[in-house]
């Protein structure tokens, strides 16, 4: 394994501290980073976060929530995902991603070249006040490169990408980092870098989910974890639809579309089905996430302090194999023998 420290099951997600979908008070966001803190298994909690997170709100909201608990430096690791650099809001909401955010002061740019990431990073860090980032990577590549005008466009951007790790290496070098990652919801995207880059570890959102995993995305991962590539499954909950939220992916699900009906036609077979079992969706969405071969640790947000624990104790939680056995029977899962993959 490439990196020095080896992942607990739950990693503590902050898009909750940068006000995602609404805006929480600094009260709740402080009683959940104790939570974190507190519960931890082996003492050190390891936070990932991201100048994209509310525009730098969450960096600077777990900065000060560390501070004010009087957390030692030494007892938080904390993963900065790089490449959106806090900017003036000109607007009367934020432009980089309309409709998820609340209560922002902020506006974010999307900055990775050489030049870029360095900003990002040093940012990042003076968000953090007190604290450092440790584990750095390049957030939404893919949708830097999808927003290429043309071919000539889409090349100069992934050498924009290639350029930007070469900085975060540097940074590696000099030991002001530990590790290089990624973090992306497209993981062809992740897969394209990573036969350029030698990374240390990779968070892949929104794609191993029960209700999307697709095969080929499954083999890579083994493939690449074979390798030495620490994997982090992010998103597991498809941005919350899976457990009961109304956006799926980061977007409002439309209930009048054929995709809005399939959804919820195939949400509503799966909470009742755990109704009879006695699971919790977000037991089940978590076990099937955690116990894909390959996968190290799961990316957890929460905006409810009295979730955290019960968060981290879903990594030790057992999940019949009926369940699993009635989830294909019933056509809600499909092309895996998910339960003969079980941790142990």
């Amino acid at each position: 394994m490439k990196l020095s420290t080896k992942l607990p099951p739950v990693i503590f997600g902050t898009s909750g501290l940068g006000n995602i979908y609404e805006a929480t008070p600094y009260e709740i966001k402080l009683a959940i980073v104790r939570e974190c803190v507190n519960n931890v298994p082996g003492g050190i909690a390891i936070f990932d976060t991201a100048g994209k997170y509310g525009a730098g709100l969450a960096l600077e909201t777990l900065g000060k929530c560390l501070k004010d608990l009087n957390v030692p430096k030494e007892k938080v690791i904390i993963s900065n995902k790089l490449g959106w650099y806090q900017t003036e809001l000109n607007t009367l909401e934020p432009t980089f991603e309309p409709g998820v955010w609340v209560g922002l002061k902020n506006d974010a740019v999307q900055k990775i070249s050489y030049e870029g990431i360095l900003e990002c990073f040093e940012q990042g860090n003076q968000l953090l006040g007190d604290y450092d980032s440790q584990m750095v990577s390049i957030h939404d590549p893919d949708e830097y490169l999808k927003a290429s005008l043309d071919q000539l466009d889409e090349k100069r951007r992934f050498n924009d990408i290639l350029e930007a790790y070469k900085a975060l290496f540097q940074l590696k070098a000099q030991g002001r980092v530990r590790s290089v990652g990624i973090g992306a919801k497209d993981w062809r995207s992740i897969e394209r870098i990573s036969q350029h880059i030698d990374l240390d570890w990779m968070m892949i959102a929104n794609s191993i989910t029960l209700k999307s995993h697709p095969k080929e995305l499954l083999d890579f991962v083994k493939k690449t974890h074979s390798k030495g590539v620490t994997i982090i499954n992010s998103a597991v909950f498809n941005g919350g639809f899976l457990i009961g939220s109304d956006f799926y992916n980061y977007s409002q699900v439309d209930k009048n579309t054929p995709e809005g009906i399939e959804l919820h036609q195939w949400r509503d077979q799966f909470f009742a089905l755990c109704q009879t079992f006695g699971i919790a969706p977000a037991e089940a969405c978590f076990n099937f996430g955690f116990n894909i071969s390959g996968i190290d640790s799961i990316a957890l947000s929460t905006s409810k302090p009295y979730k955290v624990k019960g968060n981290i104790e879903m990594a030790t939680k057992t999940i019949p194999p009926a369940f699993w056995e009635a989830m294909v029977r019933e056509g809600l899962l499909e092309g895996i023998n998910f339960f003969n993959t079980d941790k142990k």
